[in-house]
């Protein structure tokens, strides 16, 4: 909870810092986010949303800064085939999975104006877990003897929540340009800093982390529009 007032504490204290009035708006667009390192050599990237308000105050004729509280989809996918085969029978198992890690991001972006409409944009975002759920399929084809079978056990909906840190912190890196005062486009890198996994205390007081102290980082590429009121 303290890590969440700080976070609004850094949104609200942006009004000290500006030269003009600031100005609200609203913004959503795609996630493309994947998690990197340890544990998670085959993931591929997944697709989610994220939306929001913003709020964009002038520091000077080519500065700005802008925080944001966004609703935001990371996680990631897998999707591994495995084969085994004793004497002359075959046992082929696909596996398909989707972790959805959903949280409430503050990014404070901090903006130079190269031009009226184009500028480039960097700053932190922290994360604050809401809801972590997987869910997937295990298909399995056994051949004996020129004949085969197929089972599919599929679950959905799997509270993870418990296995995942409540905080997450990364660093943006983006650019937009406003094709209007009020209308705009906006690209964003998000590489995270913080290890997702849980850490929890052992009987022995010492501290370890789930998945075997693997460390697991959220990454975020976004794209998607705003408007300004």
């Amino acid at each position: 909870m303290k890590k969440l007032f700080l976070g609004l504490g850094l949104v609200a204290g942006t009004f000290a810092f500006a030269q003009t009035s600031p100005k609200f708006g609203l913004k959503a667009g795609v996630n493309i986010s994947s998690i990197s390192d340890d544990g998670y050599e085959d993931a591929k990237s997944k697709a989610g949303f994220y939306g929001g308000v913003f709020m964009n105050a002038p520091l000077s004729e080519q500065f700005s800064i802008q925080p944001e509280v966004l609703y935001s989809q990371m996680g990631a996918k897998t999707v591994g085939t495995y084969t085994s085969s004793i004497g002359g029978n075959t046992s082929t198992t696909k596996n398909s999975a989707s972790l959805n890690l959903d949280y409430i991001a503050v990014p404070v972006m901090f903006q130079f104006h190269a031009t009226p409409n184009f500028y480039l944009e960097a700053g932190p975002e922290f994360g604050f877990l809401i809801g972590a759920k997987a869910k997937g399929d295990t298909t399995t084809t056994t051949t004996i003897g020129g004949s085969s079978s197929t089972s599919t056990e599929s679950y959905s909906s799997r509270d993870m929540k418990d296995n995942f840190s409540s905080f997450n912190m990364g660093a943006g890196l983006g650019l937009g340009f406003n094709f209007t005062e009020n209308f705009g486009v906006n690209a964003r890198y998000v590489a995270g800093f913080t290890d997702i996994n849980k850490k929890n205390d052992g009987s022995d007081g010492t501290t370890s982390t789930n998945n075997d102290n693997n460390k697991n980082r959220n990454n975020t590429f976004q794209v998607g529009l705003s408007y300004k009121f």
